[in-house]
């Protein structure tokens, strides 16, 4: 019996093109507000992460106005990095907060969410992007402030999204059983590794997703919610 919905964000509940057209280029747009608050201990202490990842992966040490170009390039080519990651949130939190940006939400998602909650099941995102960006998008959307109907928030602390060992750590917080989760991703090997895991999985195929035949599939949350009755 599922008692608990977890759910990935890009592709997912999100357009890919919101991530890649609006956050990105937001971010690539007001960088510079990182080079001006390097000061800050939030700042520098990612600053200082980006500099010791290109120690270990080039063997050279770089400047702080370095830093911001690998975190440009980062950006631009889609890396997972924790610190990028962190960076990204901060600016986007300035972006969501003047109103300049909104969560993009696709048209269904607000109100299945909703239903399932008063169903009783648990709510909960896990995404590679950090977990402050995810309370953002959610706590701006489109839809108006969702976060209340999400019990947790997972990002790549517990691990890498392909891997079988981030969603044992989940099951583990959570405090369930794993086939007691569904996890819906628009991503393959994220389902197979959260199935190796023991979850249950749902595969949404959205416009531009490739689908697969080793999951189930639901084009939309419309579609997810008839599997669960």
């Amino acid at each position: 019996m599922i008692k608990y919905i977890l759910t990935d964000i890009e592709g997912t509940t999100t357009s890919i093109s919101f991530v890649v057209e609006t956050l990105f280029p937001y971010f690539l747009a007001h960088i510079d507000e990182v080079s001006a608050n390097l000061s800050q201990e939030k700042v520098r202490y990612q600053i200082e992460v980006v500099k010791a990842t290109v120690l270990e992966e080039e063997n050279r040490r770089i400047s702080d106005v370095e830093a911001i170009d690998f975190l440009a390039h980062w950006c631009k080519t889609d890396r997972k990095h924790p610190a990028l990651k962190a960076l990204q949130g901060m600016i986007w939190k300035n972006g969501y907060l003047n109103g300049q940006l909104k969560g993009h939400l696709y048209p269904e998602v607000a109100e299945l969410l909703k239903s399932w909650k008063k169903k009783g099941y648990k709510l909960g995102i896990y995404s590679s992007g950090s977990v402050p960006a995810q309370k953002l998008l959610f706590g701006n959307s489109v839809a108006g402030d969702l976060t209340p109907l999400f019990s947790d928030y997972f990002d790549t602390v517990v691990g890498h999204k392909r891997e079988k060992a981030s969603y044992l750590n989940i099951k583990t917080a959570l405090g369930l059983a794993a086939y007691e989760i569904l996890f819906l991703s628009d991503v393959t090997e994220e389902l197979d590794s959260s199935k190796e895991a023991g979850m249950q999985t749902i595969h949404l195929v959205r416009p531009g997703t490739t689908p697969g035949n080793q999951h189930q599939i639901a084009k939309d949350f419309k579609t997810v919610d008839r599997f669960l009755n």
